[in-house]
């Protein structure tokens, strides 16, 4: 199959599952057909799926993701102020860091709504069907939702990096609380103790949090910085940390914590 073939065998697939989904017709455009797919994943509930699919699907997320492109994190500048240090600004997606981390709901089977542009939804959209599969599976067997503050280490599957930490960080409603700060490091905690449990060298954290959980961004960075370096001075397998930031303002704030010569290698 092309490239195109592939993309419309999986919506074929997708669409089929569902009797609601009668009568939608598959855009003739690439961006609507990519689209469409997104969405139906997004909202698929986790339940089994052919092999013949699975098999479908990985070839086409993995020549989607080296269209996009990887980003060896080898390749990024270290901080002076810390050589395993790394401040970069782009798709965490793209990085293939040992381990990413994903800023779950209690939940940790993604988001379901279609083309939210969540972390969450974006990771599972390119991870494929088996991460929420995986996820399911995992909280099934513990049989109740993630407490704020843990943390879960699934496959990666079609993301380049090995693995996908999922964190559940605290909402805020009103103002921050001591408890709310406790467990916000707990997260950065949780993840840099399992990433070493599996002796993992390199782990890029996005601004747990932040963003639709209203954790404060100045104050989130600098729990994220105090955390993860306090980590750092303990031995472990860890070799590598990245400070992952989208926004322009996030990117600011950590300048500013790191140091005023501190430079951020951006995604081209």
């Amino acid at each position: 199959m092309t490239h195109e073939e592939q993309r419309r065998y999986l919506i074929r697939v997708l669409l089929s599952e569902d009797t609601q989904y009668q009568g939608i017709v598959i855009p003739e455009d690439a961006q609507g057909q990519k689209d469409l797919l997104r969405a139906l994943m997004n909202v698929r509930p986790p339940m089994p799926v052919g092999e013949d699919f699975l098999t479908v699907q990985d070839e086409y997320l993995s020549t989607e993701r080296d269209m996009t492109g990887v980003v060896d994190i080898h390749t990024l500048p270290s901080l002076r102020c810390d050589e395993r240090l790394v401040l970069w600004q782009g798709d965490i997606t793209t990085l293939n860091a040992d381990a990413i981390v994903n800023a779950a709901n209690s939940g940790m089977r993604g988001c379901f709504r279609a083309l939210h542009s969540c972390i969450d939804n974006i990771v599972h959209s390119k991870s494929g069907i088996q991460l929420r599969l995986c996820c399911d599976e995992l909280m099934n067997r513990q049989g109740h939702e993630e407490p704020t503050g843990q943390a879960k280490i699934p496959p990666a599957f079609n993301l380049p990096s090995r693995y996908v930490l999922h964190t559940v960080g605290p909402i805020i409603e009103g103002r921050v609380t001591q408890r709310d700060r406790e467990l916000l490091a707990s997260c950065y905690r949780s993840c840099l103790e399992l990433a070493a449990k599996n002796s993992l060298e390199s782990i890029a954290f996005c601004c747990i949090s932040t963003g639709v959980f209203h954790f404060p961004n100045q104050e989130a960075a600098e729990i994220a910085v105090k955390t993860v370096t306090g980590f750092l001075q303990t031995p472990s397998s860890i070799q590598k940390v990245i400070f992952n930031v989208f926004k322009d303002t996030d990117k600011q704030i950590y300048q500013r914590l790191l140091g005023p010569n501190t430079t951020v290698e951006a995604a081209r």
